[in-house]
């Protein structure tokens, strides 16, 4: 079994998304975190112990000041919604490689990325291709430690309904292995369990092993 240790100041990206919020809601409950850094566009309930500076999300990182102990990134839209494919990238790949090395200048040591199952960046598909190209990005800017969750279809109530997810939840939520649907829940969970975890270098966790985790 790995050491655990208790970070204390956290930064999360995507605080207002599907996973983000879920994920506020379980760090905020521990009573060793003393500082939670998450910026918006758009407020966040109050907490004693929670920042939410809202604006630009580049822009907010560069007055931010540290410390920093683990980084949280659920950052990531999807083809429609960005409206093009240069517009998904920007997100699902820049946004995330830019705030990552602005948050290693902050003195972040652990980094926590949502990325998906199947990302690979020879894959033929864009979405996986772009996830994947993300990952080896960050992988290239050599973190202390780098952990990259790979989950499968996400089940949870979404502000905007995604079509595809619609039609495809009732099959996910039957297969088997990492292929199986993980619930935003169980998935918050497990990433705060991954951010407990002392070690060094990267660790790719796939969906099986986040529900187990997230249990």
């Amino acid at each position: 079994m790995p050491h655990t240790n208790s970070p204390r100041n956290l930064l999360i990206l995507g605080a207002s998304g599907l996973t983000g919020e879920h994920l506020l809601d379980r760090v905020l409950s521990e009573p060793t975190i003393q500082r939670v850094l998450a910026p918006s566009r758009r407020p966040l309930s109050t907490h004693p112990h929670l920042e939410n500076p809202r604006g630009n999300l580049l822009e907010i990182l560069q007055q931010l000041q540290g410390p920093i102990d683990t980084v949280f990134c659920c950052l990531g839209t999807t083809l429609r919604q960005a409206g093009s494919e240069s517009a998904f990238r920007a997100i699902d790949h820049d946004l995330v490689i830019a705030c990552a090395q602005r948050a290693r200048e902050l003195g972040a040591r652990h980094f926590v990325v949502l990325s998906s199952l199947g990302a690979d960046p020879h894959s033929r598909v864009l979405y996986s291709r772009v996830k994947g190209e993300m990952e080896e990005a960050l992988k290239a800017q050599n973190w202390p430690q780098l952990t990259i969750a790979r989950p499968s279809l996400l089940l949870g109530e979404r502000c905007q309904r995604r079509p595809l997810e619609q039609v495809t939840a009732p099959l996910a939520r039957v297969l088997l292995g990492k292929w199986r649907a993980i619930s935003v829940c169980t998935l918050a969970r497990a990433l705060w369990r991954l951010a407990l975890e002392e070690g060094q270098g990267i660790r790719i966790v796939e969906s099986d092993e986040l529900r187990r985790l997230g249990r």
